[in-house]
């Protein structure tokens, strides 16, 4: 949806009078449940693209009041769930909610390292992060290369002597 389109929603569908919808968990916590916000991206019900703005119901089979649980904050204030707890309550496998577990740890851990490098890196032309460029000045290049030379009787005489 456009930006238009959805300004166009909020106008032809305001908020229900009275029924304000939480900006914050604390607001949240004593609410009705089910959820009746399932524009709200912690919902289980449905999910909205933030890319292309498109709606995926996670269960087609299911009305909205009939889901146990339609929070994700409920879930993880609930504390520790397994894998098939968890699959069921997403409509998906227990391997495949094992799948994108480890894939979400290993996206982490990428950024813990990539954090652990951010000192390392400049900011380029157009606020695009590139490498720094690394400059040697004349003096050091001139002393590296006099260490260059290869002098064949000096490593003559160092090779005879270590014999």
């Amino acid at each position: 949806m456009t930006k238009r389109e959805l300004e166009l929603g909020r106008m032809l569908y305001p908020d229900v009078e009275g029924v304000e919808r939480p900006k914050t968990r604390a607001e949240c916590i004593g609410g009705e449940r089910p959820c009746p916000f399932v524009s709200c991206k912690h919902h289980l019900y449905l999910d909205v693209s933030a890319r292309t703005g498109a709606i995926k119901l996670n269960f087609p089979d299911l009305e909205v009041w009939e889901m146990n649980e339609t929070c994700a904050l409920d879930v993880a204030d609930r504390g520790g769930t397994t894998l098939e707890e968890v699959g069921a309550i997403m409509n998906l496998t227990r391997e495949r909610i094992r799948q994108v577990e480890v894939k979400g740890l290993a996206k982490l851990e990428a950024l813990r390292e990539m954090a652990s490098l951010r000192d390392y890196v400049d900011e380029g032309p157009v606020g695009k992060r590139r490498l720094p460029v690394l400059t040697r000045k004349d003096s050091e290049a001139e002393t590296e290369d006099e260490d260059e030379d290869f002098d064949a009787e000096e490593f003559a005489s160092d090779a005879l002597d270590a014999e």
